[in-house]
């Protein structure tokens, strides 16, 4: 939790502490409404606003999601052939493309039934389906729809999506924080103005109930028809950096 804080709420903390030391001093109940009114006060005068903070920026690393699925009578048949394609596709994105094995990661692998269900035979087993899905971060983003006809051409028959993102969000947020602030600020001030006052000092920033800075986007993998022997199009395009946050200001 990121707060930055000035403390407009020991205003009403000391009105408190003086209405029960008061009170020991013996100058009665009226004297104790007197300051807890004024304590009730000092919370009226608070503008609480939510800013909304949004910038633009191009993304340095893509996660492509490349995945095999086989068919076999058995589960071993299944997994066999599996294997073996994702072998291929392996071998094809470390030794030919120079992607690093810790770019590489399984993200998903299972072996699952396959049946057929009719009135006059019931549920068939028909047989079984092996699936093995990698997610690959790649960061030469003008070659990524070559780079995924070539693990097609290995075989890879499960190219599901591109996800581009930044590999260091850090650098961004002080930016996208401070135009979150300023969009607050902005509200807080519309508020104090139609209230006829003047808007005061920034009490309290808070990020532990906002939404954190997003920083990705998906696309679908748009296949040129074989006919015209275009390359797979993928384009990465901008990232939308977006963040929101709460603040409150004394109103005078």
């Amino acid at each position: 939790m990121k707060v930055w804080a000035k403390t407009a709420s020991a205003v009403m903390l000391a009105g408190t502490v003086f209405v029960g030391g008061f009170g020991g001093l013996g100058l009665g109940a009226d004297s104790g409404r007197a300051y807890a009114a004024e304590a009730v006060n000092v919370v009226r005068n608070v503008i609480s606003v939510n800013g909304v903070g949004e910038i633009s920026v191009s993304p340095d690393i893509a996660y492509l999601s490349i995945g095999v699925q086989t068919q076999g009578k058995t589960a071993v048949a299944a997994q066999k052939e599996n294997a073996q394609a994702m072998d291929k596709v392996n071998k094809l994105l470390k030794a030919t493309w120079g992607i690093n094995e810790k770019d590489i990661q399984t993200v998903q692998f299972s072996v699952q039934p396959n049946y057929s269900y009719s009135e006059e035979g019931g549920q068939q087993l028909k047989g079984y389906t092996a699936y093995h899905t990698l997610s690959v971060a790649y960061r030469d983003l003008s070659k990524i729809g070559q780079l995924l006809d070539a693990a097609a051409g290995a075989g890879a028959n499960s190219i599901d999506n591109v996800r581009f993102t930044v590999e260091n969000p850090e650098k961004y947020e002080e930016e996208v924080i401070a135009k979150a602030l300023a969009n607050a600020q902005m509200k807080a001030n519309a508020v104090a103005k139609a209230a006829n006052r003047q808007l005061g000092s920034l009490l309290n920033v808070s990020l532990e109930n906002a939404q954190p800075p997003v920083f990705y986007q998906e696309v679908a993998v748009s296949k040129a028809a074989d006919s015209t022997g275009a390359n797979t199009a993928v384009e990465p395009g901008q990232i939308t950096v977006d963040t929101r946050l709460s603040a409150q200001y004394e109103m005078n």
